[in-house]
């Protein structure tokens, strides 16, 4: 099964220059907790996302308010993205590598074109083997709270 087939097409997106307070906006509004942000230009080309997870440590933990920069929290460094041709099978591989519940899908260009959720690959695919070990892989502990 191919990408395309699960993944979430035209997710809601914010840019760098959005707030933090429009990102958690857009959230709550798409019961969300990741939203990918795009460059400033129409190419929606993929430069980083945002995580409820981000907003939390990022900003409430930090005493910051929610006019904070998207930029300035946001995660850059390394991507994990798949493409919408790849094989549902490289998605959880590289959810369960990086252990992230959430993937987003980019072409060639670096555009946003959807997003993968674990969710998407359970509910979606006939795969139960293969999903069931994906979740497990995504939630083994690392770092201190690995025993």
């Amino acid at each position: 099964m191919k990408v395309q087939e699960v993944m979430t097409r035209d997710p809601a997106c914010v840019t760098p220059r959005s707030t933090i307070r429009e990102a958690a906006e857009l959230m709550r509004r798409q019961d969300i907790g990741i939203v990918p942000v795009i460059d400033e230009s129409a190419s929606k080309r993929l430069v980083g996302v945002v995580t409820d997870r981000d907003i939390a440590i990022r900003v409430v933990a930090e005493g910051r308010n929610g006019d904070v920069r998207v930029s300035e929290i946001m995660s850059t460094n390394e991507l994990c993205t798949c493409g919408a041709d790849d094989d549902v099978s490289e998605v959880m591989k590289a959810m369960a590598s990086e252990q992230v519940r959430r993937i987003p899908i980019v072409d060639g260009r670096g555009t946003l074109v959807g997003i993968v959720a674990q969710a998407d690959i359970v509910r979606k695919t006939r795969d139960a083997e293969g999903a069931e070990r994906t979740v497990k892989q995504i939630s083994e502990p690392t770092g201190k709270h690995k025993q």
